[in-house]
């Protein structure tokens, strides 16, 4: 995510998007509500006085509203699927930390305004796409040292520092630091944090799960990634959490090439997402991702009618974010750091993916 973009007004929970055309409201009247005139074949024999033709009208229900069933099916459950652990609370947070005067900034530097989503999609030509291949493969990299500090005493702090120094190495900017005023170079959301955590002296507990989010400025373009991992001994039904977010990921990605869909993804998220009782938040979204940190398209993980194809050398971000419990948020003094309203669980994953002719090329491994 690096700032996974958000939808600043969220649209009623598993409603059409305010950006779908006006054929949507023909699409319900003739699709939502119509009727089919089944036939049954009558009785025969000495059963004939019963011989009537029956007719029964069938609805077909859209994917919206199967996804408002299931909705409603998870929110009647009443089973505890995770040991409450207490509750996160902010720690110190130190100061920005400096880049050389030589590593190239982005522009949105000097500005405590969050930057507008760019509406142009970022569609590449050969040298673009070995520019953005640069700056993923050391988002990914970085992302992969950062995880293997994660254990139980070590501070979000620590990783920011690290991560800090990793990017700057390398020549690149950490493209957070100072984005919309964000104070830190990496995102660390921790347990029921859903995102934009911001690094501070709380120390990792043994069973916590964290989600560091890198997103690097190398030579003009960003590259963006995320992981959950686990600290620790961490118990079974948050495992599981993990696991099928980043299952969720890999089948969004599963689907992406020239010409498909955009919808297609949050439909296949959500269908996983729902076999095991998870929620799927609505309110952050994946974004169009290369010199610019956030554009179009933007990515809705869940089932949604927001019209658009994919197109060869285009490359965005796919970054669901799964909730044991409500997918419902509330966000901290601060205006970064987003936890899930009733305390639960969230994982989280994120790839820049390239869309190719045939499928989708993951730009952000290593």
């Amino acid at each position: 995510m690096g700032f996974a973009a958000s939808m600043s007004s969220p649209p009623p929970p598993l409603q059409l998007s305010s950006s779908s055309s006006s054929s949507s409201s023909s699409w319900s009247k003739s699709a939502l509500f119509s009727v089919t005139p089944v036939s049954f074949s009558p009785p025969t024999g000495k059963n004939a006085q019963y011989r009537k033709r029956l007719v029964v009208l069938s609805k077909r229900v859209s994917p919206l509203e199967e996804g408002m069933r299931i909705r409603r099916e998870r929110e009647l459950q009443k089973t505890v699927k995770f040991r409450k652990r207490p509750p996160l609370r902010r720690g110190r947070v130190s100061p920005r930390l400096p880049v050389p005067d030589d590593i190239p900034k982005p522009p949105y530097l000097g500005s405590n305004e969050l930057p507008d989503i760019s509406s142009e999609h970022q569609i590449h030509d050969s040298e673009g796409i070995v520019k953005m291949r640069a700056a993923c493969e050391l988002a990914a990299r970085v992302l992969d040292n950062a995880g293997k500090l994660v254990r139980p005493s070590v501070t979000t702090n620590e990783i920011d520092k690290a991560v800090h120094q990793m990017i700057i190495d390398a020549g690149a900017y950490p493209s957070p630091l100072g984005y919309g005023g964000f104070p830190k170079s990496v995102c660390t959301s921790v347990n029921e944090c859903m995102c934009h955590g911001i690094p501070d002296s709380r120390q990792l507990q043994d069973g916590d799960i964290i989600n560091i989010d890198v997103t690097v400025y190398l030579n003009g373009y960003h590259g963006d990634t995320s992981k959950t991992f686990l600290c620790g001994n961490v118990n079974d039904a948050l495992k599981r959490l993990v696991k099928v977010t980043e299952e969720c990921l890999e089948r969004g990605i599963a689907l992406c090439k020239d010409g498909a869909s955009f919808k297609k993804i949050g439909k296949r998220i959500s269908e996983h997402a729902e076999k095991y009782g998870y929620g799927v938040v609505e309110r952050f979204v994946g974004h169009g991702v290369g010199t610019v940190f956030h554009s179009e398209p933007l990515i809705l993980h869940n089932r949604n009618d927001r019209p658009g194809i994919m197109v060869e050398g285009e490359t965005f971000t796919i970054e669901p974010i799964l909730t044991i419990g409500s997918t419902e948020c509330i966000t901290w003094p601060d205006n970064w750091t987003t936890l899930t309203a009733d305390g639960s669980p969230a994982a989280q994953f994120e790839h820049t993916i390239l869309i190719t002719r045939t499928g989708a090329e993951i730009l952000t491994k290593c």
